[in-house]
């Protein structure tokens, strides 16, 4: 088997977790993996792998190799890609992940809408709130909020965004209309869980400077669609994503707060949040992966 060969199945081990779940994917039986493996180890005197009967973990020389691994199956897939790009017609997969509430309101829609005009496609829509790790995944393209710390990613703009403090005019009947930001400590506030953290350090900027008000969180939740429906339904205040919202508070399902001192729920927050389309550190990306790019960005503008 040629060396590039070798690298891509061990790609697709520690993508898959295990030598049976790539074999699977492969179509190589367990015996042939498992040959295909010792192989591999031999040829370089090194373990790559910790196996028993239940469960692999990689070893620190793997991982070093998986990771130049994978940059070379990654510019061996651009290479044959150059070869295609006079072709007509899109087709391959098509790998997303997205916010819950920004996924299902506008990637959604946007994805169907692709795929009808290009039915070679074949598209994998992944909605979390959490974070996904784009290469482990084999993620085409992240749609993120949020500034975009310092990495090997590529970050694209997709829309203007901020965030914004909301509440349905019932509740605000029932509770009574914040003040200041301050007031929102005697408020039911609706908060996000993200990564495990609690997401209720809401930042502000008033005349007197930026202030932070730690709410007391009277719901949480990990998906941020939940969190809209509750305040929609009238449970009480939250601080979301402007493009999450933006139809309820136009239909007048929410109303927004304190509008021009919002800053978000970051000290890093600005009047802007960004609201990007970021892909794996590739110098090139396949036609449908670029095409989809565009497509989302015009739907977005409409």
């Amino acid at each position: 088997m040629a060396k590039t060969d070798d690298m891509a199945l061990f790609v697709q081990v520690v993508k898959s977790g295990g030598l049976a779940a790539a074999g699977r994917k492969l179509g190589l039986s367990p015996a042939s993996m498992t040959a295909r493996m010792n192989q591999l180890e031999h040829r370089y005197q090194t373990r790559l792998l910790n196996r028993n009967t239940r469960h692999i973990s990689i070893t620190e020389a793997g991982y070093r190799f998986y990771e130049a691994c994978l940059r070379v199956v990654e510019e061996v897939e651009a290479a044959e890609a150059v070869l295609t790009q006079c072709e007509a017609e899109l087709s391959g997969s098509l790998r997303i992940t997205a916010p819950s509430d920004f996924g299902r309101q506008y990637v959604a829609p946007a994805l169907a809408a692709f795929s009808e005009a290009h039915p070679k496609v074949a598209p994998h829509l992944y909605l979390t709130d959490g974070m996904v790790k784009l290469v482990d995944e084999g993620i085409d393209i992240a749609i993120r909020l949020g500034n975009l710390p310092d990495s090997n990613l590529i970050a694209k703009s997709l829309v203007q965004n901020r965030r914004v403090v909301c509440a349905s005019p019932a509740y605000l009947a029932k509770a009574g209309h914040p003040e200041h930001p301050n007031d929102l400590l005697h408020h039911r506030c609706l908060v996000m869980e993200w990564a495990g953290q609690i997401m209720n350090e809401w930042h502000f900027v008033t005349d007197n400077g930026p202030i932070t008000v730690e709410v007391e969180p009277a719901m949480i939740c990990t998906d941020g669609a939940l969190v809209r429906q509750w305040a929609v339904e009238g449970y009480g205040i939250t601080m979301k994503s402007w493009w999450d919202v933006r139809q309820d508070v136009l239909d007048g399902r929410l109303l927004v707060l304190f509008d021009d001192q919002v800053r978000g729920l970051s000290l890093s927050d600005t009047e802007s949040v960004a609201l990007q389309l970021v892909y794996p550190g590739r110098k090139f990306q396949p036609r449908q992966v670029n095409a989809f790019s565009q497509f989302l960005m015009d739907w977005m503008e409409k």
